[in-house]
């Protein structure tokens, strides 16, 4: 999302070469390119005035250190206060009440009430161990009960049922007295959304929270809607008593200007941010890390608690024993890497999280993710004998393999020359070669 952004901000900073130290006059040019840069990425315009008049205050006359240029000062000073803009220190969620506590979720339809609902109840039974409760009020889509229903029962949380001829404020009394009666510690309550907003949609939602008293309203809003996803977040703002915002699609290609205007422009604070379809795609909101990323940082960090979230740890510690020897990598091996990528969100989702001198030594590969899939089926179409040997794979094993999984012999050679290209990545990794990883992460990746 955030690629353009940190392009134009890379550029201000190799503006500073040279210079001794921060002053009025250099930084200005500086400025003015760090404007055009938020401006181009949809940030609201109140919050690019403010952003630019802290930095200014803060920049001039900041002394550079001898291992600093003026340019990684003048990262130092936008990196704090990109934090300070996107909302300071990271909040929780706050379920300080007797159970069960019930969190409200609002916003437009389209915005991803309902899947935000579901990954939510996801987040808190695995990440809390929280006993968690579904129910719909929309009771006005086509299907968005349904919908909610078959998102409870892929994450294995409780449904409250509704029937036909229910209002919205019945259907909330009862989830509530069902839930206290059995024990559940979390009522998730998803409402109905518009196309716009409109009188009978926020009195409708005022009436469910004087009526539901949740400790949590989180306004949910898409984060590719730019500059109208702001007036929405404050028409919401002043009609609720929002206590937290989940920001969606923060893996897309939008430009980023929500994410940096809506705790400015709302006062409240982005709990979460969607990043992926899946129903793991939630994760908790790091202001400090969505500005290092920005600054080409990276969120090394997220990738880490990603990883150990997705990983088995067993398997990992199966694995480390063979890339430390050296010995008994395999196919299985290669192809649960790219399961492993999978649940991690996808190859970009990973390199989005690097820092950009390390994402920069893979942009040219083409990773497409269908690709992966065709070579997890070629891999699914060999014995156990040939992925466990690959080398006792000959012309007629190939041309077998090719017909099993409908590719051609020319893509099975691709695979196993691939294969190879892992296997001495891994020895690379094993000995603390990251730089020498990355350049070698072309020759691993599948391409079309």
């Amino acid at each position: 999302m955030f690629d353009n952004l940190t392009g134009r901000l890379s550029g201000v900073i190799k503006t500073l070469r040279g210079e001794a130290r921060l002053t009025e006059s250099n930084i200005q040019k500086a400025l003015r390119e760090v404007r055009l840069a938020l401006l181009e990425a949809d940030v609201a315009l109140p919050v690019i005035k403010d952003f630019i008049a802290r930095v200014k205050e803060k920049a001039v006359g900041h002394e550079v250190m001898a291992s600093l240029t003026p340019g990684q000062a003048l990262v130092g000073v936008v990196h704090k206060e990109l934090i300070n803009i996107i909302g300071g220190e990271k909040e929780d969620l706050n379920l300080a009440t007797v159970p069960p506590a019930v969190i409200l979720m609002a916003g437009l339809q389209g915005a991803g009430k309902t899947t935000s609902s579901g990954k939510l109840a996801k987040w808190l039974m695995e990440q809390k161990k929280k006993k968690v409760l579904l129910v719909s009020c929309d009771i006005y889509r086509p299907a968005a009960i349904q919908q909610l229903e078959l998102l409870a029962e892929q994450t294995g949380a409780d449904f409250f049922p509704v029937h036909d001829g229910q209002k919205p404020g019945e259907i909330a009394s009862a989830a509530l007295d069902y839930a206290r009666k059995h024990h559940h510690d979390v009522l998730i309550v998803d409402t109905a959304g518009r196309l716009g907003i409109d009188e009978a949609m926020m009195q409708e939602i005022s009436e469910l929270e004087r009526l539901l008293k949740p400790i949590e309203t989180l306004f949910v809003v898409d984060a590719m809607q730019g500059q109208d996803a702001v007036n929405t977040a404050k028409a919401f703002s002043d009609a609720l008593p929002l206590t937290g915002i989940i920001l969606t699609k923060l893996d897309g290609d939008a430009r980023g200007g929500a994410a940096l205007s809506v705790k400015h422009v709302t006062g409240k604070p982005i709990k979460f941010a969607g990043i992926a379809e899946k129903l793991n795609g939630l994760e908790a909101f790091h202001p400090d890390r969505i500005a290092s990323r920005i600054l080409g940082m990276g969120d090394v960090l997220g990738l880490i608690e990603e990883a150990q979230r997705s990983t088995d740890e067993h398997e990992a510690q199966k694995l480390m024993k063979k890339v430390k020897s050296g010995k008994g990598f395999d196919l299985d091996d290669f192809k649960a890497q790219f399961q492993q990528m999978k649940n991690m969100g996808g190859m970009s989702a990973m390199m989005d999280k690097l820092p950009a001198q390390f994402s920069q030594a893979a942009q040219n590969v083409n990773i497409d993710e269908k690709v992966i899939s065709r070579t997890e089926a070629i891999i699914n179409s060999m014995t156990r004998q040939e992925r466990a040997k690959p080398e006792i794979l000959k012309a007629s094993r190939k041309r077998r393999i090719a017909a099993g999984s409908g590719a051609s012999v020319q893509e099975v050679n691709r695979l196993l020359s691939q294969f190879e290209q892992s296997k001495k990545m891994m020895k690379m990794m094993s000995k603390g070669g990251m730089s020498k990883m990355m350049r070698g992460l072309k020759g691993m990746l599948p391409r079309s």
